[in-house]
């Protein structure tokens, strides 16, 4: 079972591995994870920091529940109480809360819950789904599904409905994210899906008519990685009988079929798909990202 962890640590190895086509030993790849993940618990001992970049925000925010994601899957495959104990501690220091509270919409907010959601699965106490749950239910509820407008939503929010849906046994949650999902790919903005270059558009704004300096489409590295992401995380999670797992692996295999031709001489990607001009040099979020869904498929 390939983890997304690996996407941590997967461009410093890339280049030597397209070159000789040899992928690194599994030692050194475990070797890799545990240094990365160390750093950066050592510089953040306490799970609950707010972090201040421009502004201030709350640590349960997406950008450290991406982070969670893959410290559960560097738990499952060396299960350290250390980093379990960390976890748990984000979990506590935010009362296994949302950014914005339970009313929340925002994919971005609801991020955190898959990491509730896997520390629940390990020790089920109630406070630990509490919010998550009832934050996707009212989603539900309101029979809205139009929240997802840019791609990054997918990979923050499609994997909660389908742990929901593991967890409870209730296809609700498989066939509202179907619905949400695809309002993204074919009505948001037009549809931010180009079926016919196997790409994303990042939002509305970046729909046609709008250009790369160089004429071409704007497609964003890190975005179109996000989506990968969230096709691997969902059919990873979902059962082989759930709903609508043919619509996610088509797109999946569209996808890396368009972006195949696009990598560069070095292994990497560039910020801008189709413009290697646009924020030219190598892009490692993007390419982290396509990686570990290839290594998937």
């Amino acid at each position: 079972m390939k983890k997304i962890i690996l996407s941590a640590i997967i461009f410093s190895t890339l280049t030597s591995a397209c070159v000789a086509q040899k992928l690194p030993a599994k030692k050194e790849v475990m070797n890799a994870m545990k240094l990365t993940n160390a750093y950066f618990m050592n510089k953040w001992p306490d799970a609950g920091k707010s972090i201040t970049t421009n502004k201030v925000r709350p640590s349960n925010l997406w950008t450290r529940a991406v982070y969670y994601e893959g410290l559960m899957a560097l738990y499952q495959l060396n299960p350290d109480k250390e980093y379990y104990d960390y976890a748990v501690q984000w979990g506590e220091k935010h009362k296994w809360g949302l950014r914005n509270g339970v009313k929340t919409r925002d994919a971005d907010d609801q991020a955190a819950g898959q990491t509730y959601i896997d520390l629940y699965k390990i020790d089920p106490k109630p406070e630990r789904i509490k919010d998550i749950k009832a934050s996707v239910d009212q989603v539900i509820k309101s029979g809205k599904f139009n929240d997802w407008t840019w791609i990054d939503a997918l990979q923050m929010g499609m994997p909660v409905f389908a742990k929901l849906g593991v967890l409870t046994k209730d296809y609700t949650y498989y066939e509202y994210m179907y619905k949400m999902y695809m309002h993204t790919k074919n009505v948001e903005g037009g549809g931010l899906y180009n079926a016919k270059d196997g790409l994303w558009w990042r939002d509305k704004d970046f729909v046609p008519p709008y250009k790369e300096p160089n004429g071409q489409d704007c497609y964003w590295s890190r975005g179109n990685g996000w989506v990968v992401a969230a096709l691997v995380r969902v059919l990873e999670i979902m059962p082989e009988n759930a709903p609508h797992r043919d619509e996610y692996l088509k797109t999946y295999h569209e996808m890396i079929k368009a972006l195949v031709p696009l990598q560069r001489t070095d292994g990497f990607w560039n910020v801008s798909l189709e413009d290697p001009t646009n924020y030219g040099g190598k892009e490692t979020s993007g390419t982290a990202l396509f990686a570990y869904g290839m290594a998937w498929g």
